[in-house]
Order: structure tokens, then sequence, then C-alpha cells
């Protein structure tokens, strides 16, 4: 084993010692001469002319050696001053002079032996590496010297010699080729020639197998040169081009029986075997290097090579190379087409092309049969070449690429770009595209959900979009109908296929253009008749033996047919006017078709069309697909209206691709109506058999939808003729009629919407009326005897309200359009018919029925406003047709008229009569004041009055019309017509007259008194009236619990004579019944000038009674009766209202909830049940009617309380010491008055609270609601209406709240934003909060935030508010948790809401300055509040008023400074840092919203503040007063405390980095980073945390504003001295302190490195390796010992990690000897006083991360270390290692036991991914000291030459970040540290 080659700065230089100590004097003197030659280089050298003086006497010291002396001492030193002396910044002549120094020692080493391989060879790993790199800079003058030195010396050498360094000698040698036209390039190459021939050492006559050992190392060599070095590959190039054997010969040998060559490997000559051998990868990859590199020159040059030297059909390709590799060759081969040259492109399609056929071979050819592809078609030459060499790898490598779904867009978009250039050449592109289509669509639809960014995915969609436009029409649609029709082969169904392929064709329609006219014209046809065959075949086949098939798969298909009609164009199938298509009339569309035949004619038509390129061969015309299309979707459809195979989507599907399919062709008008129409009659009775439990309502709409669509396609005439649309219709509506059912609200609209386009196709104008009509009449849900249930009825108000809601014109027009026969709307007709007269007159019958069961519903339909008007306006337009003008009010009378003809039907006449009647008794009495005022006009087309207290007088305003007559006047008149008549008739005439009249009296009096009386009762009627309402309760009577309610009321009005007015109407209903005031709960007062007589308390069962009626689901129906009673009761509990008010709202709320959560049930089924009691959405909006009216009253009476309790006070309180001291004395005379009125305030607070809670439940789940049952997501529109109507109702009842207790009901409303923002209430976003509160009047910014304000001080300082601005203090809230609402509340707000809650916050910072105490633990948050001030002022025009600015910056300082004087900083105690740690700690595990502790949450908000500081403080001199401030009470006291720098966070070095970004601040921060920067604490593990990401960007930018830094540290290293204590007790200490801090400085120069960009320190890389050099002399003994050099490693590293290479010329033969001494001290039996274990971990990871990274420089050296050849894999058996790693892996494995072959698996980039390093702190983790010999560096040592040959074998890219974070973790490891 030759160690000494290895490490000759060791062992050799001992024995040399050694030597020369024993030898003579002449030999001392002669080694005395060459150490003062030595020694000037340290002294005298301070300029490049003494180096020349230097070299001079280096060679005379070197020229006296004693004769017969070939040995040189200090033979390392020596080299080492060479190399420096070869320093390219010297000049030539410098240069020269050492080059001479060099062929000195060399010829002198070579006098004494036979042969140099006995001097050189033994120290060729000394001199060589100083001249390795000098090639590369040398001048003219230079390079003739050293390529005489490379070939009389080294090329001179043993093969053994050379071996190891032959890689190294390539390198060196290779910069001679890069030019050719050079003077030194012959020169070089016939060097290079040489050395090969000394590798191989044979003769021309000896080329057996053993000797050719030496040639193919010397090409594998050559090979890695290209791979590793990109420098060198030009030369690398211009030698293969010259020497490089062609590679496409072979030589077969013969069968020694038949002399055939079958069955045989074949035998390459012996310079492929050279080549080719041991590993042919490289030679691969050598090629792919080449033509991956980045000058074009490299890439033509070696296209070239592979077009002549390595074409495709090269037998060594497909019988050495392995296929991976060949990919891997064409894969860096078609990567060219990117630069986009036709150079390149051409010498590519020359390789895949091959070359061009002989003409000897063209005429044999000609004699022969021409050989013809599968398809029949005849090739040539080359397309049969590429065809059967290259087709395949070139598929095979862009799939590949195609796969790698990991890549950025650039790498991912490079495939599409390839395959898009490929098509170019016709000869390729035509058989690689068809390959590469589907899985080019699969990979980019693949990329739609895997890739980083929007943007990425739409780069590469772009380059897919390219590549695909440039793909043939007919190649994307037969593949695409390939992999769809392949996948539904009901032999072999493959689901998943069919699913991939469905996926891709939606994707292509929504991302690609297909707008080809070929496209629309002829292949979208085929595909979607295709897919209509196929989906008729597979429901067809799921009634047989091959299972059930997915109707998702059935349904997708179809809807892509659908998507393919809509895109395809109506002149395609020849869309014409039924005139125009009279030729085809006569033909049937009942066509003899052959589906199986089709799909196999469209599969030839296909192939051939790839083929040939004609498309025009297919005999179908797009007429024929039309009536095909139409036949099997019309068969379909009628199948599925029979036997219902598939689910309902499918008919759907269908039926929605008839109508697409019917509106862009011409034979449509061949459809078979009447056998359509037959099916769809048999399948629309199946919706009206059951009328009580609906139909799905999908089956009912599909049915109409297939009717609209027949109706579309049809003549207007043979749509009218058809009779069997009549039976259809009446299905239809039947099955529509109990989707209308109030109880199941989720299909109300829908239900409507197609009820009118059941009435646009109908051809009877009543069909309509008559249908509802008749359903409404139906004894379903009824007893006998009755015409109308209660339920038809509300089916039909459903009905009646979704007609104006959904088909208005957004205003109320639409009202009256149902019923007005001139409206303009799609629901009326002609002629004088009205659509839901009939049905409306239906409802209004039961008023003359008060005991049935739909007067009560028709008596609270009435209650709505625009009911009233529509249904006022079409009586009296009745009433006044019937009755003829002439007989009102003229002179005439009925005797005039001839007997037995009078003019009017009185039985028709006295229904209107009586049915207006019931009208006015049974609706409120505010409508009529209004309605009756208004001039009566003969057709109504406008909308409902406006019902204010001002409509009487705005109706006189207005110009009367025609006579000018009211409504009022004109009834008034009516009836006394009626009244003034001749009764003298006949009998039946006499009958029929009286009842008219009675009727008309009943109107009269009801239009002018609207009152009755009572007769006197003595009775007691209250007890037994009560119970029986509560029983009716129970039984659900409906109609009993309305009259007894009446009766109750009556009862109770004449108990109590002596009220002076109505007690029901004494209040009116503030918060919702009157819109027209804006007074509110709390703003309304009592007028004092009519003065109530308060009752006494009615019997306590009455509110037992009124509890569970308001409660009961029974009394639903009937809830607006309830609320109206309650309301008329209340009165009676004035004297214990607030000791009912919390049991009754708390009933009230419980009702609601019950209610609302039944609601929210319905939309969570599917199915729901018809109920016929249940209202939900009327019961809720009545309920929150009644609660509103309750709240007020109470509100009114809590404010009379307050008022009269105030007027009872003294006027004025007596000031000063004795007027408090009366008031105390006299305080307990009102003790009890004032407290009773406080515990009344506090149960309406409590009540408001509970019902703002409520309305926030009802707001959040309307705001939107993700309960919507997912089986019918169409059904949208009856959730919308349902959410919309609740919303704003508790909107409304929010508002009244908020105006009369805006800070109670404001808090609550906090308290609950708080609770959403912890996560208490996971279903209540706390967004919608925030947007509850923009929404509402009463809560507008200049209300809010003055209540925020209140709430505030009510906590912090109560004695500042007035009484009635405290709050109750009834919200578990702080003042923290509203400060904190309150700046969330403003960023909220909108820019321009500044401007009018100014002054008020103004005035609040103010107020706090004054008195910051109370304050002090709300001061952070608030100060976020003034940024957020001025942050939002600067955006507005208010802002720019500069007296504003500076107000604010003033306050914004002055709260700053006492926000640190109230409540500092502190870190200094050992509580307050574990106080942090806990809190750091539970962030992790918790919502961010949580309240950090006091001393981060300052840190949090100056983090949020001080990024927009400049928007706050407009001057520099504010801000540099605040930044001052902020450093001095944060940053200094944080980096000061003892709990540095644990008490670090990252918001903390998140302020730090907002200072650096503030101009202003830079002289404060730049000292604090600095106090920072060089606290020995800094360098710890939890530093390491925030390193990467905050650290090393503030020393970045600190380091750009002091440059100096860097020299500042290396002057602070000190230089290792001896000096000083020696001995005794402090001479240890003294030493450690000393190592400490050199570590320390030594980690600091290494973190700038890291954290500078670039070469940023460039310029102080001198000092920095002299300083480095300098350290390297330290030892045990020395003060700073030689414990530091595991910094100077890590030094070091970063060096090589941040600083390019050209910059560490002059550095590296100081790296290759120190790590030389550092890796040799691991020998067993060596001193390892200077190295210990540490500083070895740190030199093998630097050794690792220079293998890694492979700069140029060390890789030249990289041989002195591991073994970078060949030979790390196929070592020869009897060549021991000469790499020092090597070497001493297998030292330390014997020394150990350990056998030299065992296997041991390695660690590093044999995984897949980047190349990382081996050695890194996670490998270390847990390992001791004592064991990280054996454990770590001996299975680094031996693992790392293989993993740096497979490193470089494949190809991976070094991962930089891996070796930076390990470096990092190094530095901020305190464990290391002395």
């Amino acid at each position: 084993m030759i160690v000494s080659a290895a490490i000759p700065s060791c062992k050799v230089f001992v024995d040399y010692l050694t030597a020369f100590s024993k030898t003579d004097k002449a030999t001392r003197r002669y080694a005395a001469g060459i150490d003062r030659a030595l020694s000037l280089f340290d002294t005298a050298l301070q300029e490049w002319a003494d180096y020349l003086p230097f070299l001079g006497r280096l060679l005379k010291a070197l020229q006296l050696h004693p004769p017969g002396t070939s040995d040189i001492p200090h033979k390392s030193l020596v080299a080492h001053r060479l190399s420096q002396c070869l320093n390219p910044a010297l000049p030539a002549g410098v240069h020269q002079e050492a080059l001479k120094v060099y062929t000195y020692i060399f010829s002198l080493i070579g006098v004494g032996y036979v042969q140099l391989k006995d001097g050189l060879g033994r120290d060729l790993s000394i001199y060589l590496p100083g001249l390795s790199p000098v090639l590369a800079f040398a001048s003219l003058l230079v390079k003739p010297l050293l390529l005489s030195l490379f070939d009389t010396f080294i090329v001179a050498l043993d093969p053994t010699d050379l071996r190891p360094a032959l890689k190294g000698i390539l390198l060196s040698l290779l910069p001679g080729l890069e030019e050719e036209s050079s003077e030194e390039f012959e020169r070089t190459h016939e060097i290079l020639q040489r050395l090969k021939s000394a590798i191989t050492h044979r003769t021309d006559l000896e080329k057996d197998t053993h000797s050719t050992s030496g040639d193919q190392y010397f090409w594998q060599c050559l090979f890695l040169v290209s791979i590793t070095s990109k420098s060198r590959r030009q030369g690398v190039l211009a030698y293969l081009q010259r020497h490089l054997p062609r590679l496409g010969k072979v030589t077969r040998p013969s069968n020694p029986v038949d002399g055939t060559t079958e069955g045989h490997r074949p035998q390459f000559s012996y310079d492929v075997e050279a080549v080719t051998s041991p590993e042919p990868g490289l030679l691969i990859r050598c090629f792919a290097a080449g033509l991956n590199d980045d000058q074009l020159l490299v890439q033509r040059g070696f296209l070239d090579l592979l077009v002549t030297h390595l074409p495709l059909n090269s037998e060594v390709l497909h019988s050495k190379v392995p296929p991976g590799d060949h990919v891997k060759l064409v894969t860096a081969a078609i990567c060219v087409v990117a630069r986009r040259e036709m150079s390149l492109n051409r010498r590519l399609w020359t390789w895949f092309l091959g070359p061009d056929e002989p003409s000897a071979a063209k005429d044999e050819a000609s004699a022969t049969t021409k050989i013809v592809d599968e398809h029949g078609r005849a090739q040539g030459h080359r397309v049969q070449y590429f065809q059967h060499f290259g087709l395949e790898l070139l598929v095979q490598s862009i799939l590949n690429m195609l796969k790698n779904d990991a890549a950025a867009p650039t790498e991912k978009a490079r495939p599409f770009r390839i395959s898009f250039a490929l098509m170019d050449q016709w000869e390729i592109g035509g058989f690689v595209v068809p390959k590469i289509l589907l899985p080019a669509l699969r990979s980019v639809h693949r990329y739609r959900s895997n890739a980083p960014t929007l943007e990425a995915f739409d780069e590469v969609l772009r380059s897919a979009n390219v590549f695909f436009d440039g793909v043939e029409s007919c190649l994307i649609w037969d593949e695409i109908s390939n992999k769809l029709l392949q996948a539904t082969e009901m032999q072999s169904m493959d689901p998943r296929a069919l699913q991939e392929g469905l996926h891709i064709a939606f994707f292509v329609l929504k991302n690609f253009n297909l707008q080809e006219e070929e496209m629309l014209t002829r292949h979208m046809p085929l595909l979607v008749l295709s897919l209509v065959l196929k989906s008729s075949s597979l429901l067809d086949g799921n009634n047989g033996q091959h299972g059930e098939i997915e109707a998702d798969l059935v349904n997708q298909m179809l809807d892509l047919a659908g998507k393919l009609l809509d895109i395809i164009p109506g002149r395609v199938f020849g869309a014409q006017s039924h005139k125009a298509s009279a030729f085809i009339k006569n033909t049937s569309l009942n066509l003899d078709f052959d589906n199986k035949k089709f799909l196999t004619g469209m599969k030839t038509y296909y192939m051939n069309a790839r083929q040939s390129g004609n498309s025009d061969t297919f005999t179908i015309d797009n007429t024929t697909i039309a009536r095909l299309l139409l036949q099997n979707i019309v068969q379909v459809v009628m199948h599925e209206l029979r036997f219902r195979r598939a689910a309902a989507s499918v008919l759907e599907a269908e039926i929605s691709n008839l109508e697409k399919l019917c509106r862009k062709t011409s034979v449509a008008h061949l459809l078979d109506t009447n056998e359509i129409l037959s099916t769809v009659v048999h399948a629309s009775q199946l919706l009206a058999t059951k009328t009580d439990i609906p139909v799905r309502f999908r089956d009912v709409t599909t049915i109409l939808s297939l009717l609209e669509t027949l109706h579309a396609a049809l003549s207007p005439e043979s749509w009218l003729e058809n009779h069997r649309l009549r039976p259809i219709l009446s299905n239809i509506l039947a099955g529509l009629w109990p989707h209308l059912s109030p109880a199941s609200p989720k299909t109300n609209v829908e239900a409507v919407r197609c009820l009118w386009r059941a009435h646009s196709l109908s051809i009877d104008t009543k069909l309509v009326e008559s249908c509802v009509a008749a359903l409404m009449i139906k004894t379903t849900f009824v007893d006998e005897g009755q015409n109308l249930s209660v339920e038809n009825a509300r089916r039909f108000a459903n009905l009646w309200s979704h007609s104006n809601s959904s088909y208005g014109s957004h205003t109320r027009r639409s009202s009256v359009a149902a019923i007005t026969p001139k409206a303009p709307s799609t629901i009326i007709e002609a002629g004088s018919q009205h659509i839901l007269a009939r049905p409306m007159l239906l409802v209004l019958d039961s008023l003359e029925d008060p005991k049935g069961p739909v007067f009560t519903f028709t008596t609270g339909w009435l209650q709505a406003p625009t009911n009233v008007q529509v249904i006022f306006t079409h009586l009296q337009q009745k009433l006044q047709t019937h009755w003829l003008p002439h007989q009102v009010g003229s002179g005439l009378s009925m005797q005039t008229a001839d007997a037995g003809a009078y003019p009017v039907d009185l039985d028709e006449y006295m229904y209107y009569l009586r049915t207006l009647s019931n009208v006015i008794e049974h609706t409120p009495r505010e409508v009529w004041p209004s309605l009756l005022s208004q001039v009566y006009e003969s057709n109504v087309h406008s909308g409902v009055a406006v019902q204010s207290g001002h409509a009487r007088s705005s109706a006189k305003e207005q110009k009367p019309h025609k006579d000018g007559v009211t409504n009022q006047t004109r009834i008034t008149k009516t009836c006394l017509g009626v009244l003034g008549q001749d009764p003298e008739r006949e009998t039946n005439i006499v009958v029929q007259l009286s009842r008219l009249k009675q009727a008309a009296v009943s109107l009269l009096q009801e239009v002018v008194v609207r009152s009755g009386s009572l007769d006197d009762i003595e009775e007691d009627v209250e007890s037994p009236v009560i119970a029986a309402l509560v029983i009716s309760i129970r039984e659900a009577d409906h109609p009993l619990q309305v009259s007894l309610m009446s009766l109750l009321s009556i009862w109770l009005r004449r108990q109590r004579s002596d009220w002076t007015r109505d007690p029901g109407t004494s209040h009116r209903r503030i918060l919702s019944g009157d819109h027209s005031s804006q007074r509110t709960l709390s703003t309304e007062r009592p007028n004092k000038e009519e003065p109530r007589v308060l009752p006494s308390s009615p019997p306590p069962s009455l509110l037992d009674c009124l509890l569970e009626g308001l409660g009961s689901v029974g009394s639903q129906p009937v809830l607006h009766h309830w609320i109206r009673f309650l309301d008329f009761c209340f009165p009676y509990y004035n004297s214990v209202v607030f000791q009912i008010l919390m049991p009754l709202v708390e009933h009230f709320i419980e009702t609601v909830d019950a209610v609302f959560e039944d609601l929210r049930s319905s939309f969570r089924q599917e199915y729901v049940q018809i109920t016929t009691t249940g209202m939900p959405i009327n019961t809720m909006v009545e309920l929150l009617n009644g609660l509103e009216q309750i709240l007020a009253r109470v509100h009114v009476r809590l404010i009379e309380d307050e008022l009269t309790q105030s007027s009872t006070r003294s006027p004025e309180q007596v000031q000063g010491f004795f007027g408090n001291m009366v008031s105390g004395v006299f305080a307990s005379d009102g003790h009890r008055t004032r407290s009773t009125t406080a515990n009344n305030r506090l149960t309406v607070v409590l009540c408001f609270k509970d019902v703002v809670k409520l309305c926030l439940r009802i707001w959040s789940w309307s705001a939107g609601s993700s309960e919507i049952s997912t089986h019918d997501p169409a059904l949208s529109g009856s959730f919308n209406h349902i959410s919309l109507r609740l919303r704003n109702r508790a909107r409304r009842l929010l508002e009244h709240m908020f105006a009369a207790e805006s800070l109670e009901c404001l808090e609550t409303l906090i308290e609950a934003w708080y609770g959403a923002g912890k996560g208490t209430k996971p279903g209540l976003p706390s967004s919608v909060i925030l947007n509850l509160l923009h929404v509402l009047d009463g809560s507008r910014p200049r209300n809010t935030i003055p209540a925020i304000f209140n709430a505030l001080y009510s906590r912090t300082n109560p004695d500042a508010l007035d009484p009635d601005r405290k709050s109750t203090m009834t919200s578990e809230l702080s003042d923290t948790d509203l400060a904190r609402f309150l700046v969330e509340y403003t960023r909220s707000l909108e820019d321009d809401a500044m401007d009018d809650i100014w002054s008020d916050c103004i005035a609040f910072l103010k107020d706090i300055l004054a008195n910051p105490l109370p304050h002090r633990q709300t001061l952070p948050r608030l100060l976020g509040f003034t940024a957020l001030l001025g942050a939002k002022i600067d955006n507005t025009n208010f802002g720019e008023n500069r007296k504003r600015r500076k107000e604010l910056g003033d306050l914004f300082l002055r709260q700053l400074a006492a926000t640190f004087t109230i409540k500092p900083l502190n870190f200094n105690t050992e509580s307050s840092f574990a106080q942090i740690q806990k809190h750091l700690k539970e962030m992790r595990h918790t919502d961010h919203l949580q309240s950090p502790p006091a001393d981060e949450d300052i840190v949090v908000v100056l983090a949020t503040i001080f990024p927009g500081i400049s928007k706050i403080l407009v001057d520099s001199d504010r801000i540099v007063t605040a930044t001052n401030t902020v450093s001095a009470q944060v940053i200094v006291p944080t980096f000061r405390a003892k709990s540095f720098p644990q008490n670090v966070t990252f918001t903390f070095l998140d302020l730090l980095g907002c200072l650096t970004r503030i101009p202003e601040a830079s002289k404060g921060w730049r000292k604090d980073i600095a106090d920072a920067f060089n606290d020995p604490r800094l360098f710890c593990r939890h530093t390491h945390r925030f390193a990467s990401s905050q650290w090393l960007p503030l020393f970045r930018q600190w380091i750009v504003l002091d440059k100096d830094r860097m020299a500042d540290l290396i002057l602070r290293l000190p230089s290792p001295t001896s000096a000083g204590i020696m001995f005794g007790v402090g001479a240890s200490s003294a030493r450690m302190e000393a190592d400490r801090k050199a570590q320390l400085n030594l980690r600091r120069v290494a973190t700038l490195l890291l954290a500078a960009t670039g070469d940023s320190f460039v310029e102080n890389i001198g000092a920095i390796q002299d300083k480095i050099a300098d350290l390297l002399t330290a030892t045990a003994a020395s003060s700073p010992s030689s414990a530091v050099r595991a910094e100077i490693y890590m030094v070091l590293r970063a060096l090589v990690l941040k600083v390019a290479p050209i910059h560490l010329v002059l550095l590296w033969p100081l790296v290759i000897k120190e790590l030389q001494e550092a890796i040799s001290s691991l020998y067993p039996g060596r001193n390892r006083d200077n190295f210990n274990i540490h500083c070895i971990v740190h030199a093998c990871k630097l050794l690792d991360v220079l293998v890694l990274v492979g700069p140029e420089d060390f890789q030249m050296r990289q041989w002195l270390f591991i073994t970078d050849t060949i030979d790390a894999v196929y070592r020869p058996q009897d060549l021991e290692p000469r790499a020092l790693v090597d070497e001493l892996a297998e030292s330390l494995d014997t020394n150990a036991g350990i056998s030299q072959t065992a296997t041991i698996p390695t660690q590093g980039h044999m995984q897949l991914g980047n190349r990382k390093p081996l050695l890194t702190a996670e490998v270390l983790q847990g390992i001791r000291n004592e064991e990280l010999l054996d454990r770590a560096i001996r299975p680094f040592l031996r693992q790392l030459s293989i993993n740096a040959f497979e490193g470089t074998y494949s190809m991976a890219a070094f991962d930089w970040q891996a070796s930076y974070e390990d470096l990092l973790l190094d530095i901020f490891e305190e464990q290391s540290l002395v």
C-alpha cells in the first residue's frame, strides 16, 4: 500500500526531516538553503515583481544539491509555493520562471533513478495539483513551456502512476483543444495521443483482450470529463471528432456449421469495444450532456457525431446500451428543437431518418416488391428506417416527459413544444403524434389539479393549445372516439377507462380550439352519433345478462353529445324552414340501420383518412346523421318513458339533446308526433294517479321539457291539430299541484314556473284556469260536502305569491296581470279570460262559511295589502261591468224595462257584492283609508297604493280621471242604486232583489262603519271561553279558536268601559306594522296629553292559554290571530309586565327555534312529507312580529318609568362636599324606586340580547346555508326566496332594536363575534356578524363607533360617562375584547366612512391620552386603531388635509409613548420568559385568533403598524421619533434581556424587518442588529429556527448599508500565538476564551457569507484567505488553538456555496493541503493533537460539499481524495486504491476487522431526486463523540467515491438548499462551541 503518494505532507515530511538530520554536512547545508529561499515568500513578497527574485533564489538553492542527491527538502512546501506563483493574477513572466523551477525539479527527481516513476511518479500528487489549472489561463508564451513539461515528464510516467490522475490530467490539457486554429492545438492533441498510448501500455502488434483495458479507461475518463465539466466539453468534442470510432459497423461471426450469423452475439471491433466497455452508459451520458449544453456550437458538434458515428441503427445501441439509456439519449437529442435553430433541427431529422438510400439499393428496391406498412401504404427507405429504429424510442422519450407532473411549468410545457416542432417533419411527426396525442391530453388534464398556481397551468395549457392546433382533425377525433368506444364494449366494459375518456373529452371541449370547419362539419356529428348509439346499447344491455351499467357514465356520454351539439352550427345539419325542406317530407324517419356496421365503418373511415389524408370516403352525409340521431334519441326517450330503465338524469339528457337537435336540423318535422305523444300520455298518467303524495319533481319537468321540444320543432298547425295535448297538460298540472304545498317549500318556485311553462304550450286559453280550479275542489283533503280544502287553498296562495315574484317585472304590475285581461304578461291570453280569477273566487267563497276550515286561511291570506288591492280592483270592475251605468244615479228605474228582461243577473251581482263585503270585513282596517280614497280607474295596471298616514291627502292631490270619483264614492253610489230599485216584480225577482239589497247593506255598512254592536251580556264568560280555547288549541280547531278569541276580545273591551280609547289600538305597531314612522323602541315617548287608564290584570289562566296557543303546532295556521289577540290583551298586564316579560320572550324564542329547526331539516332532506298544518315560513314571520310588538310595548313602558323617576329627582343637585353629604343622607328615600327601575331595565336588556341572538341565527343561516339538499341542486329558487324573506325580517327587527338599545345590542353581537373568532361557534363565521352590522340602518359607523367607545369606557372608566351611556355589563366582554373588535370593525369599513367618525375618534383618543392609566390593557390595540385611521384617511380626499394628518400623527406619538410608559416590555424575569414559551407552544395547537400575552401583543401590533408608518406619520422627524421609541422600548430590551435569544419570536423579527425597510430608521436599527450579531448567545439552536427566513435577510440588509462589517470581523480574528500564560491555573481558561472568541467570529464570517447576495464579499476573499491560512497554523497549545479548525471549515463551505468558483482560485492550494492533513490524521497511530473529532467531521463535510458542487478547479485535484474514474465501480483486482479517502477507508476497515468486500448500502443520492450531502446533522444526530469514527466517518469514507460516481452517472442536479440548511444548522449549534 503506497501511503506516501497520498499523504506526503505528513509521513513523508517527517521521514525527510529524519533523513536529512542524519546525513552529512553538505546535505544539511542544502536543506537549509532551500529553507532560507522559502522564507522569502512570507517576508519579501510585496508585489508581483518580488516573485522573480524569490523564484531565482529558490532555483539557485535547488541547483546547489549535493552530488547524487535527488530528494527535495521541504518538497510539500516547495510545491505549495510554486502553485501560488502560478496565480492567474500574476504576469506571464512569473509563470515562466515558476515553470522553469518545475522543469528543474522534475529533471532532478529523475536523475538518480532509472525510471521517472520512482521519483516523479511517487511525488505526482505533490506537484501536479499546482500545474493542473495553468493551461486554462496561460499566455501564449507560457503554453509551450507547460505543454513541454507535460510531454517530457508527465506522459513519460508509468501507467500505474498515471491511472489515478488521468481525469485530472485530461481536465488540465483539454483547454488546448478548444480552438482548432490555435498554435497549441496540434501539440496538445499529440500529447493526448501519447497519454492514451502511455495509459494503455501496448504496441501496434499487441491487441488482445487484456491489453484493451487501458484504452477503455482513457475513453471512460474522457466521457466523465464531458459529463462533469462544461468548460472542457468543447475540447472533448474536438477529440471525439477526430478519434471516436464509428459505432454503426459490426462484424458478425459465421456459424461453423452453415455459415450463417443467426444465434450469435455480434462481435465488435477493438476500437468500438474500447469506447463502450466496461460502462457504455458513460458514452450515452457524454452525448446527452453535450446535447444539453448551453452553447450552440457544442450542440451542433454532438449532433454531427450522432449522425456520423452513432446512428440509430447502430448495433452498439441495440446490443450494449440499456433501453433506459437509449431513451435518455433520444430525450436529450429532441430537446434541441426548443432552440428553434434550423441547423440543429436539420441534423436531428437526419439522425432520426437515417442516411439517404444508396443508388444501387434504390435500383434493387425498384426491381423488387415495395415494402408496405401494416396499413398497406407504401413506405420510403427513410420512413422505414425511422419506424424500425427511432419511433418507439422517440415516443417513449416524450411519454416520460409527459409523466413528470412535479416539473416546473417550463419543463412541463417542453414535451408539447417538442411535439409541435416534430410535426414540421411529416416523416417523424406523422407517426409520433398519433401515439402521444391522448397521453399529452391526459398529461395536461392531470396537471390542472397538480399545478402549483393557476398561472403555471395557463402556461402549460398555452403550449398544449399550440400543439393541439397543429394536429390533424381526423387524428384528434379518431383518438377520442376510439378511447370512448373501446371502453364501452359490452364484452369488456371498462368503467374507469370510459370515465377517463369522458374527462379528457370534456377537457378538450372546454380548453381547446374546436372551430375548425372539418371538425364542425364531419367529425363532431360522427362522434355525436356514435355516443348516442353506444349509450342506447348500454341501456339495452342494462336489462340483459351484463349486469347494471352505471347511469352516471351514460349520463356523461349524453352530456358530452349535448355539448358537441351546442358547438355544431345549424348549417351542418341543414337547418331550414319547413317549406325549404319539402323534398324530404315523403321520406320516412324509420331507417333500416345497423349500429355495428356504422361503428365499423367509422373506424375504417378514420383509418383511411389517417393513411391517405382523404376524409371524404364515408358515404353517410350529415342529413342522414341528423335523421339517425333523431331516430335513436326518440326511441330511447320513448323506451325510458315506458320502462324507466335508468335514472331520471339520463332521460333529461336525452330530451335536452333532442331539443338541441331539433333546433339545428331540417328533419325534425319527420317526427311521428302521434306515437310520441301517445307514449307521453301513458307516462303522464302516472303523474295524476296520486295527489296526496307528490311524484318526483324531476319526472314532471322531464315530460314538460319534452313537450316544449316538440312544440318548438313542429309547425303551429301540426301542434294545434293534435288532440292529445289536453290530457297531457292536465296530467302535468296534476303532478305539479302537490309541489305547490307551502309545507314543502323547496320546490315551490320551480313548480310555479313549470305551471306557466305548461300554460304557454296549451292550445286552450282556459286550460290552466280550469285545471287549477278542478284541482282545488277535489275532495282529497276535506270531508264530504266541502268544495275547497285548506291545503288546496294554501297551494293556490303559493301559486299566487310566486307568480307575482317569479314573473313580475320587479314591480307590482304582475300582481294584477294574473287576473286583468289587458295586462301585457305571459300569463294572460287574448280576450277577457282571467287565468287566476276563477281559482281566486273559489278561495274567496270560503268567507261565506266562517265555520269552515278554509275561512281561517283565507282571512289570513287577506292580511297582505297587495292581495287586497288586486282583489278589490277586480271585484269593483265586475260590479261596474254587470250594473249598467244608466241605472246608477239616473232617473230611470227597473219598471221601465220590459218584463222578464231584467238587465242584470241578480244572483251573480249579489255574489260579487257579498264577496266584496266579505273581503272588506276580513281585511285589516289600516288598508282601507288609502284604498277607498283612491280615484277609480277602469283598468288598473299599477301596483298597490302607498300605505301611509298621508294616503288620503295624496289621493286628493291627484288629478281625477274621467268623472274624478273615488272608490268609496263609487261603491256608495252602487249600493244606493241597488237600494233605490222598485221591488214590485215577480216573486222570484223580489226574493233575489231582497237578498241583493241585504248584500248591498252589508257592504255599505262595512265601508262606512266597519264595526258592529253587541247586546248586553251579564253572565261570566271568561273562564269557560278560556277553557274552550285551550281545548281548541289541543284539538287544532282553527275556526273555533278565531271565534273564541273574538268573543274574548269583545268581552274584555266591554268589561273595561272606563277606557278612554281602544286598548287594542292605543299602541301603534311601531316596529314592523307602520313603515312610515321612523320612530323606534326607545325613541318613542308616550303622549302626555292623552293619559291612559291602566286596567287590572286579567285572569291568570289567560296567560297560560296565550303561551300554549303561541307555541302549539295546531295553532300555527291561525297564528296571526293569536298575535293580534296577544297585542289586544297585553295592556291588561301593565302592572306585571316586567314579571311576565322574561318567560314570554323565552317562549317565543323556543317556538321560533323549533320551527326554524324544522325548516332547516326540510332542506337537509331529499323528500319531505306534506303536512296540512305546517307553514314554517309564515309561522316564523308571525312569531317575529309578535315578539317585536311585545318588546315595543315593554320598552315604551320602561322609558315612561325612567322619565317618571328622573322627574321626581331634585332639579339641581348641590355641588361640593356638603352637597354630596346631603345626597348621601337622603339616598335611602328613593333607593327602592331606583332599584326597581334598574331591575326592570336589566330584564328588558336580557330579553333584547336573547332576541338579537335569535335574529343572528336566522341571518347567519339565510346568509349562506350549506344545508341545501345535494340531491336537487337545481332547486335553488325556493331557498333563495325563503332565505331572502327571513333575512329581511330579521334585519328589520334588528334595526329597530338597535335604534332602541344600540349599546346592548352591539355588545351582544360583539360577544357572538368574539365567540366565533375563538372557534366556540363553528357554524357562525365572524365575517357574517361584520357584514350584518354594515347592512343595518341603526348600526351605521357614526352610531356604532361611539357605542363601542361607550362600551370601552363602561369597563375602564365608567365615571367618565353619563348614566344613559353606560352599559349594563351583561356581556362577558373585557376591555381588550372590545378593543380588538374596534380594530377589526374599523378595518372592515370603507375608507369614505372616516369623514363620519373622525371627530368622535379624535375626541376619544384625546380623552384616552388625558388619563391613560385606566386603559393600560387596551393601549396596544388602540395604538393599532390609531394607525388604522391613518391608513384609511390616506386613501381618501378627506386625508389630504394636512392639519388632520398632523393631529393624528401627534396623537399616535403620544399614544406610543404612553403605551411604553404605563406598560413597558418585561423580558427580564423568568416568569415572563416562561409565559412566552407557553404561548408559543399553545399557538401551534390553537387558532391564530387567540390573544397573545401582553408583551407579545404590543409587538404584534407594532409589526402590523410599521409597514405603513409613512401613511400615519407624514414628516420624517416624526418617523424617526417613532422608530427610536420602538428601538429603545422593544428592540434593545429584547436583545439585552437575560432570556435572549429565546425571547425572540417570529413577530419580533417581522417588526425588526419592518424597521430595516424604513430609510429614516437606518441609524437606529443598524446599531441594534450589530449588538445582536455580536452577542455570543445568538448562536444557538433557537436562532436556527428563524435563521433562514428572518435573521439572514436582516443581516443582508445590514451589510448592504455597512459594507465594512466583514473587514471588521476579519480584523477581530486573532493570530495563533504561544505568548502569555503557558502554565498555571489560568492557562487553560485563557486558551478556551481565545478559542471561543475565534469560533464565534468565524461563525459570524460564515453567517455573513450566507446572508450576502452572490459575490458581495469578493474584495474580502483575499483577507479571508490570509486569515484562514494564519489560523490553520494553530496547534493544540497555541492561543487560539487548533479547536477552531471546525469553524474554518464552515467558512470554507460557505465560500464554496455562495461565491463563484472563479474568485476562489487562490484558495484551492490551501484547501487541498488542509484537507489532506485533516483526513490523513485518521490513520491509525497518527498524532491527532491538532485535529479533534469535530474538526475531522467538519473536514469530511467540506469534502462532501466540494464533491457535490464540483468546482472545475477542484475536479482537477479531486483524484487526490476519491476515485473519480470508472475504477470506483470497476476496479481491477490487482489495483490498490491511490486516493486518500479510499485508501484510508480500507485501512480503517482492516484495523477494525471488517472485510473490504463487505457490501454496505449507500444512503446518498441512490434515492430519487437531487443529490444531497451524505454527512448531515440528521445523520450525526444521537451519535456520541467516541462513536463518530465508527458510526459516521468510516461509512462516509467508504461510500464517498461510489456515491460520487453514481451521482455523476445519474446526471442529477445538486441540492444546494440541503447543503445550505445543513451549514446553517452547524453554525447555530451551540454544543460544538468551546
